[in-house]
């Protein structure tokens, strides 16, 4: 599979690189990480990273503007993915050939070519594994800002390697991205530090949060408790898992509103919990998954589904 990709790259002069909605480290560490792994090894192919810039991942990359005639005749690879339906960009469509690089659970099998690994702890350390495939077969390169994306990625998804989607083969990854050499220290205050308003919405997080007999929690995040701390939606999308540190939490869900739907954080430390971020349009993983609501009434039914585990 992975030398279908190598493969597949090789045959396409323009690559454009997609990834999905609201992005987060992995998105970015494995969308723009790939496009850079890419333009580094064959520096004669036009290679682009597109989607709307999310602004706290400012420390980390941007992507590209990308001009609608682009994408004619163009390779289209979508990385950490699951499904159509949270592809940024949807210009997608206009590609010649399309590869699906994922770890999510693969209820949307769209593409022409996939490759999807749920045991993966992240897309980037997919991408660590695609670029030691190619390697040996290609002689690939890697350089010190590529191994920042992927590590970035790999950090990110893993809770700093808390989370239980840490394994041996990541930890591996690691240490070779490591290797090369960049500023360690420097990447992750631009992942960890946070605005003091920030922290305030936290301790709001902390005195306000529910939690029942059996470890189910929830917090309600309104436009207005936003307002008053001036935290944006996807600044307190970085604070879901706060509630992991609770003693007998078991999972537990965020709600937080912006203009036009409530957007639902699903998190667990055991319960399987993607089940329920289907039935409201969403997905992920088993243990961490999101979709979104209509109103407020929505959100108590989501409680409620979330107590029947």
């Amino acid at each position: 599979m992975k030398r279908q990709i190598i493969d597949t790259i090789e045959r396409y002069d323009k690559i454009i690189i997609h990834r999905h909605v609201r992005p987060d480290p992995d998105a970015y560490g494995s969308q723009i990480g790939l496009k850079e792994l890419i333009s580094l090894n064959y520096p004669n192919k036009k290679v682009f990273a597109t989607g709307i810039h999310e602004n706290t991942l400012d420390f980390l990359a941007r992507p590209d503007k990308v001009l609608d005639e682009d994408f004619k005749d163009a390779l289209i690879i979508v990385t950490d993915t699951a499904n159509t339906e949270r592809i940024d960009d949807d210009r997608y469509k206009l590609g010649s050939y399309l590869i699906k690089i994922d770890h999510h659970p693969n209820d949307d099998a769209y593409g022409d070519l996939l490759w999807v690994n749920t045991s993966a702890s992240s897309v980037s350390e997919m991408i660590c594994e695609l670029f030691e495939e190619a390697k040996e077969y290609r002689s690939w390169k890697l350089d010190a800002s590529i191994a920042r994306l992927l590590f970035a990625g790999i950090v990110g998804d893993t809770g700093r390697f808390m989370f239980q989607s840490t394994t041996l083969q990541t930890m591996k990854y690691a240490g070779q991205l490591l290797s090369h050499g960049f500023d360690r220290t420097e990447l992750f205050n631009g992942m960890y530090e946070v605005e003091r308003n920030l922290l305030h919405l936290k301790g709001y997080v902390y005195e306000n949060f529910s939690m029942d007999e059996n470890g189910v929690g929830f917090v309600k995040l309104t436009r207005e408790i936003l307002q008053k701390y001036n935290v944006a939606e996807s600044e307190a999308s970085l604070l879901v898992s706060a509630l992991a540190d609770v003693k007998g939490m078991r999972c537990w869900v965020f709600f937080i509103e912006d203009e036009k739907e409530i957007r639902v954080r699903l998190r667990s430390k055991g319960p399987i919990i993607n089940e329920i971020a289907k039935k409201y349009g969403g997905g992920g993983h088993p243990l961490a998954s999101g979709a979104s609501v209509k109103s407020w009434d929505e959100a108590d039914v989501v409680i409620k589904d979330l107590k029947m585990l």
